[in-house]
């Protein structure tokens, strides 16, 4: 019997929290009611991520994460009130 122990190194796991949030965002944005606004977010949400992907400081990446969710978070509420 073989005993694994995976010991991921934090850069993969920094890597999986952004592709997680990418992917968060751009479900949300599916969820805005209008198309010309779904189309100006998702180019948005691309060019950030993809002007932030050579970003290698590990506080620098931290701190995207959390602005990315605080922003996600309010992209939430916002549809949320619009739908009430």
């Amino acid at each position: 019997m073989f005993n694994w122990c995976f010991s991921y190194p934090p850069q993969f796991l920094r890597r999986q929290q952004v592709l997680q949030l990418y992917r968060r965002i751009l479900r949300a944005i599916r969820e805005v009611p209008n198309e010309d606004d779904r189309h100006y977010l998702k180019q948005w949400t691309r060019e950030e991520f993809k002007r932030n992907k050579d970003a290698t400081e590990e506080d620098t990446i931290k701190m995207m994460i959390t602005h990315g969710n605080i922003q996600l978070q309010e992209l939430k509420k916002t549809l949320q009130l619009a739908k009430s």
